[in-house]
């Protein structure tokens, strides 16, 4: 593998200006140019021990959507209408831009961890930004663009939460908010193709592929994290979703799609006993 060339900032800086753009096609593009060239750079290139100072503007979002609290998004409207195919695909669209931010931010922001660590995540922003394009082509299709309806901003405020323990990060975001995805997935998908949108049912059996990597992607670091600090992974889990307020995360749960990624038979009794 070639070396970073002389003066290049590393991938994390990299990462970075990516997360900071605000176009959201400019910046899916750049995340997917971002993980080719880190395929053909080393570890070193990577810049691992750099700890780099938060800029202003992260991340960087277009000036719409417009964003509201979630109660003010507005009504769910029936997919078996263009507009509420539209407002739907829209929703999904406004999630898988905010999981590229996401992954470019566990990329840059947390320093000293594995080489591995990073790649994983540069590719989960590849992935990522390959689910936004898809959706916001198909909701082009439908007469409508990312930013012409309101979304909200739950998805990074757990960012923001998470900003200063990687453990916390692993533990709440792809463990619970992504996971959440994969609970919900196949009954968004169903609603789609009852309503005959069968390109958007494809795009979503892409997205539920893929989330279920970087869900085990999430919990392999966090198991990774928890051996390095000596921690039990049920009970810190529980800890920390505590105290940043996570989500209670609520039934159905697709346990399937839980187990293909790594979540154990312990963790899933835990999940299960919280419904009681």
């Amino acid at each position: 593998m070639a070396p970073a060339a002389p003066g290049r900032p590393c991938l994390r800086e990299q990462a970075l200006h990516v997360l900071c753009l605000t176009d959201a096609r400019a910046k899916a593009t750049a995340a997917r140019e971002l993980y080719r060239r880190a395929s053909a750079e080393t570890d070193a290139a990577l810049g691992c021990g750099l700890v780099l100072p938060a800029p202003a503007g992260v991340p960087g979002r277009p000036r719409r959507p417009e964003l509201v609290p979630p109660r003010e998004v507005g009504p769910r409207r029936s997919p078996h209408t263009e507009l509420g195919r539209a407002t739907l695909i829209h929703a999904l669209s406004h999630i898988e831009f905010n999981a590229i931010n996401l992954a470019l931010d566990a990329v840059w922001r947390f320093a000293d961890m594995p080489p591995a660590y990073y790649r994983d995540w540069l590719r989960v922003a590849d992935e990522e930004a390959l689910h936004f394009t898809l959706l916001a082509d198909h909701l082009a299709t439908l007469g409508h663009a990312y930013g012409d309806f309101p979304a909200h901003n739950s998805l990074w405020e757990m960012a923001d939460k998470t900003a200063g323990d990687v453990l916390a990060r692993m533990a709440l975001v792809p463990r619970t908010l992504e996971a959440r995805g994969l609970d919900a997935s196949p009954a968004v998908r169903a609603r789609l193709a009852a309503a005959g949108d069968h390109a958007a049912a494809a795009i979503l059996d892409i997205i539920l592929r893929d989330e279920v990597g970087h869900v085990a992607i999430g919990n392999r670091w966090f198991r990774w994290l928890c051996a390095v600090r000596g921690l039990d992974p049920v009970s810190s889990y529980a800890e920390l979703a505590a105290h940043h307020g996570a989500p209670r995360l609520k039934p159905p749960f697709n346990l399937p799609a839980r187990r293909a990624a790594g979540f154990d038979d312990d963790e899933l009794a835990w999940l299960t006993a919280q419904q009681d």
